[in-house]
């Protein structure tokens, strides 16, 4: 089936769905190297929250049990690193990224922080792993499914490399669901958050099209419903911050 006629939405934009990685790879190469001070800023640091109660609920092996996480989207490390200072000496990361340039800047922060031997980066698109089928006890994401333009396909190879009995988990961004915080948070994200771009990066544009992304992005319970779809069992969400941002989880029974 030719696919290429096919759309998506790009931000509030709908474009044609092959284009949508391109678009997506050109906003990411602008902002590499000040993409974690962009998400304290854009945050006011509750992405460190965030991510903490992440690696809460991953809670890796603290001895010298083999453990083998897969990071999708982490081209800088954020999450790799958390979770290898929570694990123990059997622990394994494999931090797979579609952008060179933020695999770049994960690579130079695992040297500083000296975990270049347990957390390795890997160029691979989500849509189609290169790793062999049950290869991995855990799979994180986050904030990034929502930039996969085949977000099903996605979920299917994240089902595929795990083997039984372990986890899928999502941090991503939702939609806010205490009344009145749902106006502040528009606007907010739509006024300040590429301003704050504009000043840091010198690109408004592409933080522009990081807030509309998270606006099409499937609700929970549907997003949830997808991930079922995927073959996981016992999938739950848990909203933070007022549901600004939703931690997911599935497993591989």
């Amino acid at each position: 089936m030719d696919r290429s006629d096919e759309t998506t939405h790009f931000g509030y934009r709908d474009v044609p769905l092959g284009e949508k990685q391109t678009l997506v790879n050109d906003v990411f190469h602008s902002v590499a190297s000040r993409y974690d001070l962009m998400n304290d800023l854009m945050s006011a640091g509750l992405h460190r929250l965030w991510k903490d109660a992440m690696i809460t609920a991953l809670n890796p092996p603290r001895g010298d049990q083999p453990f083998a996480l897969l990071d999708v989207a982490g081209g800088t490390g954020d999450i790799s690193f958390r979770a290898a200072k929570a694990s123990g000496f059997g622990f394994q990361a494999t931090v797979c990224d579609i952008n060179t340039d933020m695999l770049e800047v994960g690579r130079d922060r695992a040297v500083k922080r000296q975990l270049d031997d347990r957390v390795t980066f890997v160029e691979g698109n989500a849509e189609a792993l290169s790793f062999a089928d049950r290869s991995f006890d855990a799979y994180t994401i986050a904030f990034g499914i929502r930039n996969v333009p085949r977000i099903d396909a996605a979920l299917r190879e994240a089902f595929r490399v795990l083997r039984p009995g372990s986890r899928f988990l999502c941090l991503e961004f939702s939609a806010a669901d205490l009344p009145g915080l749902d106006r502040i948070y528009d606007m907010y994200s739509f006024n300040v958050i590429p301003a704050i771009g504009r000043a840091v990066t010198g690109d408004a544009e592409s933080y522009r099209y990081l807030v509309e992304s998270i606006r099409q992005f499937p609700k929970p319970n549907a997003f949830a419903e997808m991930i079922r779809d995927a073959g996981f069992s016992r999938v739950s969400h848990q909203a933070m911050s007022g549901g600004i941002v939703a931690l997911h989880s599935g497993w591989r029974l």
